[in-house]
């Protein structure tokens, strides 16, 4: 084990092996490529051909560069091939018996100093070891897909593994330009481990008909900046892969959240797994497509803006950072708004608040001093919600409290004029509570905005069992009006967006008390195997730990899934007023300004 890792043998040459073939040859190892299939060694070759070819185009690599790479590529349709390999991959399909038989076949094969590493992302690789002559040298190398892109490796050790063989892995895979992560032995280790229970949890959120596919996607991107939606995302792991993950983390974890969801097992069975199969939770133009295409499912092209009730002057109740960032996304749109707060003063430093943020726009070139001056004249702030006589639809932004919210509703049935919308934008108390403490709970809707609301593009629109079809039509046109995009939920904890997030959040804290992975690793796996914009650390400290209890036990208290119940340690760092960036620490420590 104290060789050089510079023979490579990757036995296995589907989409993953390919790649992780292509990333070794590119960083000057000699590669043998390795499969039973004549086809798939052929279609290896030809994508590592045509991605340096592109590589060329681009400049990344010269020609001569090029010609290296693929001498430096091999490929054998017999195991006999990895006789002189310093370390074999394995990407053979996610089967125990198929891998076992594999690493039986290698300790008959390679030399007694190889490293066997299997790629699987699902099975025990303590089970795989002790199967082989000399578990000392299996471990576990997990990339992500596609291998040439994602910077992630998660470099796993069983009990059995030697420790040199993890320092050579994980020395290669940095060589490789890849970012390791040590990772200990259980099924989706730290990436995939968090990763399939949300996907899992999506899939029965569709499944439940609670929200369309296309809205569920969009708001995990829009609301989360996910460069993919779960839906979305499912169909190009491939379906069969995802409930075979699931199936072995529930066979450990006997967690609810992942036991993989019914319509995983249906579409797979009837081989709809994804794009490899041509359709999956979407249809796509072809096998191995990446275009979608209509189907029955696709929803209608409605004429954008249109419906509802007449929407020309709205009232923002509330002096927050959220209620002046929702006042400004109206007045920017063309409403006339009515900034409400509990006092004249409060009112008129909100609008200082927007006056602030047009500025920055205004120095960032972003919009006129014209129109900056334009959007400022359309905000009256007003020291009582009598102000709101006359809108056509009023917005509350108060503190999350049901009984403020209440109390506010009930003043606006009596201030407002009949026929205005009235909308909450709770993100985690029920709607239907607040429409209930009016004459008119027909008139009431949720309008769930994002922070910041100027930036964040979605706003989760939660109708009431109560709710009349105009109203809905209304808001969703005016969502529309003020360039944000409208998915549609009903009055459930959590909407779409924070039921799917905040069990993610809460396991990443479970993996870190369970001393698991660490909060750096966690976070950066995230990052680089996700592409996720934050990791779930830096997230909760963004977004406040005791917010983020506050949402973890309205979810638990709702649909009672053990699984839900918030993290002992959340708990105890919450209950040491330890908050996050707000107080200067959280799950890590910050300056204080």
């Amino acid at each position: 084990m104290d060789t050089p890792l510079s023979t490579i043998a990757v036995v296995g040459l589907g989409t993953m092996g390919t790649g992780i073939a292509e990333v070794l040859a590119r960083a000057g190892r000699e590669v043998i490529g390795i499969d039973i299939s004549e086809a798939a060694v052929r279609h290896a070759a030809a994508t590592l051909e045509a991605s340096t070819a592109r590589a060329v185009q681009r400049e990344r690599i010269t020609e001569q560069e090029r010609r290296d790479v693929l001498a430096r590529f091999r490929t054998f349709s017999d195991l006999q091939a990895a006789a002189d390999a310093d370390l074999v991959i394995e990407v053979v399909p996610e089967s125990y018996e198929t891998k076992q038989q594999l690493i039986r076949a290698l300790d008959a094969v390679v030399r007694p100093d190889a490293i066997i590493a299997t790629g699987t992302n699902a099975l025990s690789v303590t089970r795989l070891a002790a199967d082989s002559a000399h578990p000392e040298r299996v471990l576990g190398l997990h990339f992500f897909n596609p291998a040439p892109a994602m910077k992630l490796v998660e470099v796993v050790s069983s009990v059995l593994t030697a420790p040199q063989a993890v320092e050579a892995v994980t020395a290669l895979a940095r060589d490789l330009g890849k970012e390791p992560v040590a990772v200990g032995d259980r099924p989706g280790f730290v990436a995939d481990g968090l990763l399939f229970g949300y996907l899992n949890q999506a899939a029965a959120m569709y499944e439940a008909k609670y929200a369309s596919r296309e809205d569920i996607d969009a708001a995990m991107k829009l609301g989360c900046g996910l460069p993919m939606g779960p839906l979305a995302l499912l169909d190009l792991i491939g379906i069969d892969t995802a409930r075979t993950v699931l199936d072995a983390m529930y066979a450990e974890s006997r967690d609810r959240l992942h036991a993989p969801a019914p319509i995983l097992k249906q579409l797979g069975e009837a081989g709809l797994t994804g794009r490899k199969a041509g359709r999956g939770f979407y249809t796509y133009e072809a096998p191995d497509s990446g275009t979608v295409v209509p189907d029955a499912l696709t929803p209608r092209e409605a004429a954008q803006g249109t419906g509802g009730r007449p929407v020309s002057s709205v009232g923002v109740a509330g002096s927050g950072t959220m209620a002046s960032g929702i006042a400004e996304v109206f007045a920017k749109a063309g409403y006339d708004v009515v900034l409400a707060a509990r006092g004249q003063e409060k009112a008129e430093t909100a609008k200082a608040r927007i006056a602030k943020s047009l500025a920055r726009s205004v120095d960032k070139g972003r919009m006129t001093g014209e129109a900056r001056d334009e959007t400022l004249a359309r905000i009256t702030p007003a020291g009582s919600l009598d102000a709101f006589a006359e809108v056509d639809l009023a917005v509350e932004a108060v503190a999350e409290d049901l009984e403020i919210k209440q109390q506010l509703f009930a003043t606006l049935d009596k201030v407002c004029k009949p026929g205005a919308a009235l909308a909450t934008t709770t993100s985690s108390l029920p709607v239907v509570a607040c429409a209930r403490a009016t004459s008119r709970p027909q008139d009431v809707i949720g309008m769930h905005f994002f922070n910041p609301a100027p930036a964040m593009k979605l706003v989760e629109v939660v109708r009431t069992v109560l709710t009349s079809d105009d109203v809905h039509a209304t808001v969703r046109a005016v969502t529309t009006r003020i360039k944000k995009h409208p998915v549609d939920c009903g009055d459930r904890a959590g909407f779409i967006v924070n039921a799917l997030l905040f069990p993610y959040l809460n396991n990443a804290i479970k993996m870190v008390q369970e001393h698991y992975a660490s909060l750096d690793d966690i976070d950066a796996a995230m990052k680089l195997g996700g592409g996720y914009p934050m990791g779930p650390f830096e997230l909760l400290d963004v977004v406040g730990l005791d917010v983020s209890l506050a949402i973890e036990k309205v979810l638990h208290r709702e649909f009672r899934d053990p699984g839900l119940a918030p993290a002992p340690l959340l708990e105890h760092l919450v209950a040491a007023g330890c908050l996050g960036r707000k107080t200067g620490r959280g799950f890590r420590e910050y300056a204080r300004r």
